[in-house]
């Protein structure tokens, strides 16, 4: 099935929900903090996760390159330049989270990439990662993402889960979280009490309990994402840390409430399938029907800031892929 590029709507220029804040760093704990790319314009879209020591700085999910000269200038602000970086956490390999790294690497080589197997030798050799995300994308790859690099081999780290690591004079403990990816994992810090769960935790752009499934294709597994929450859930953390977006420190309600929310959206993709007409027809009624049920939450403005950090399109290819494949 091809895509125009009229499917993906959410991604035109939207007006900014509020006037853009001075550039900075929000500290959530000593040593570590949070910036904003400001993708596409937009606030609260995608976070970069950012740890200080005197060893050096960490970077998790450092965003596509899109967002680079955001990301530098954020950190240029507070002291902090490109050579100073020293590690990169990626909870996975979806452009808007790791597309920039090769590009960090190139400037610093330094920098050591830390990535769950599956993942790693597409950050080495991106060419099927890239023409997976051309089909869903076409002509509108270099303006959402920008140039995706490849990390050299040796500047990999790779992991399978169960690992402790060291980051920013941090320790780490890494699990693998699939669900959402079949090459996500998530790491803790037992130290603040933060989790950095990438998207296994949802979408959550404020601090309405809102949390929004980001389901694009190709590898939803609904099974393995209600583990994977399990597994976070057992940290007990004071805080999540969700790439979209940002810290939410009511971590069991949050935890509690998503599951609901991904069983709701999967069962209209279901139901979907089940009515004739083409698959363009179905993505039009059930986006409708998820608008009208983010509306039962969320303001209009809030509720297309959701669209924006997890389209609902994409949010319907990857679950009735799911479906499909349950149902041959």
């Amino acid at each position: 099935m091809s895509w125009n590029r009229q499917i993906f709507g959410p991604f035109e220029p939207l007006e900014p929900l509020e006037p853009l804040e001075p550039v900075t760093l929000h500290t959530l704990s000593r040593g570590i903090a949070y910036t904003d790319l400001h993708f596409l314009g937009s606030p609260r879209v995608i976070a970069t996760g950012v740890l200080q020591s005197a060893a050096g700085v960490a970077l998790v999910d450092p965003g596509p390159t899109s967002c680079l000269a955001t990301l530098k200038d954020n950190l240029a602000q507070h002291g902090i330049r490109v050579g100073d970086v020293r590690t990169l956490l990626l909870t996975h390999i979806h452009l808007d989270h790791a597309g920039a790294s090769g590009s960090l690497v190139r400037e610093n080589p330094m920098i050591e990439v830390f990535v769950h197997e599956r993942g790693a030798k597409h950050m080495a050799d991106p060419a099927k990662l890239l023409d997976s995300a051309k089909r869903l994308y076409g002509d509108d790859m270099d303006r959402l993402w920008g140039e995706f690099v490849p990390v050299p081999a040796s500047n990999l780290r790779v992991l399978t889960g169960g690992e402790q690591i060291d980051g920013a004079d941090r320790r780490f403990e890494v699990v693998y979280t699939p669900g959402h990816a079949s090459h996500h994992v998530s790491y803790y810090d037992a130290s603040s009490g933060i989790a950095f769960v990438g998207d296994t935790a949802g979408v959550r752009t404020g601090p309405t309990l809102f949390v929004m499934p980001p389901t694009p294709p190709p590898d939803i597994d609904l099974e393995r994402w209600r583990v994977s929450l399990a597994i976070i859930e057992r940290w007990r953390p004071q805080t999540l840390f969700v790439t979209h977006f940002g810290p939410h420190h009511d971590t069991e309600a949050h935890l509690q409430v998503f599951p609901q929310h991904l069983a709701a959206m999967s069962q209209m993709v279901k139901r979907s399938l089940d009515v004739e007409g083409s698959d363009e027809e179905r993505i039009a009624r059930f986006t409708a029907e998820m608008r009208v049920y983010l509306r039962r939450y969320l303001s209009e403005d809030e509720a297309a800031l959701y669209d924006r950090a997890a389209p609902l399109t994409l949010g319907w290819l990857g679950l009735a892929r799911y479906w499909r494949k349950k149902v041959p």
